[in-house]
């Protein structure tokens, strides 16, 4: 066991053997994996319950977020450009569909449907206790990272909008929010949040298992209503 002091005065126990028995059992899931993906990110979260559930639920936001950025950053080095990782639509605005998505391209089968939207849910659900667990700080900003990464992709970079993309967003906007709302002084909204909540514009969600769109939504006026609350 070992000893870790959250950003109060109480102290969680945590167990780094269960943490890497968690990983390990998360591994099964992925586009291979048994079942739907968003059923598969229900299983999946289930199995982070508590402290060291959402220890490895930050763990794997940080890997996921930092692969994302390693991604893109060689994209944009090919193209002359330099990725910033804290306003990536700002360089996806002129790159265009020239850069893919690098959501769908980390190493060490870390899914953006499966594991990190499982991860999200864990966040938001306990995220009073993810103060006192993590540095929220960078956690919160490995969300940012992530939601601007699925927006900007959808605006610049031609990719699909489909339920389990939005499912991902929404949910990262209210762990977030959640997240925030537990932090005695948090940081100020990232500058490609500010962009997108002076957006009105929806965008059509494409359910791919019926091949038809199946609702619209408008994440500049969610992220107003929950970020701005």
């Amino acid at each position: 066991m070992r000893w870790l002091r959250g950003l109060g005065k109480r102290r969680v126990d945590l167990d780094p053997v269960r943490q890497q028995e968690i990983l390990r059992e998360l591994r099964q899931f992925g586009p291979h994996g048994m079942g739907k993906l968003a059923d598969q990110a229900v299983r999946a979260a289930a199995l982070m319950e508590g402290p060291d559930g959402v220890a490895v639920a930050a763990v794997l936001l940080r890997e996921f977020a930092d692969a994302a950025f390693a991604d893109f950053a060689r994209q944009s080095a090919a193209l002359g450009m330099t990725a910033d990782r804290r306003n990536y639509r700002q360089l996806w605005e002129s790159a265009g569909k020239r850069v893919r998505s690098p959501l769908f391209a980390t190493p060490g089968g870390i899914h953006p449907y499966v594991h990190v939207a499982a991860a999200v849910n864990v966040v938001g659900a306990q995220a009073a206790a993810a103060v006192k667990i993590v540095d929220p700080v960078p956690l919160l900003s490995h969300m940012f990272e992530v939601l601007d990464l699925t927006l900007a992709g959808w605006e610049f970079g031609r990719v699909l909008v489909d339920v389990n993309g939005a499912t991902l967003a929404v949910n990262l906007i209210t762990a977030a929010t959640a997240l925030r709302g537990e932090m005695a002084d948090p940081p100020p909204l990232p500058q490609p949040a500010r962009t997108q909540m002076r957006s009105n514009k929806s965008v059509n969600v494409l359910d791919p298992a019926v091949s038809r769109i199946v609702g619209q939504w408008n994440p500049g006026k969610q992220m107003r209503e929950c970020l701005l609350a």
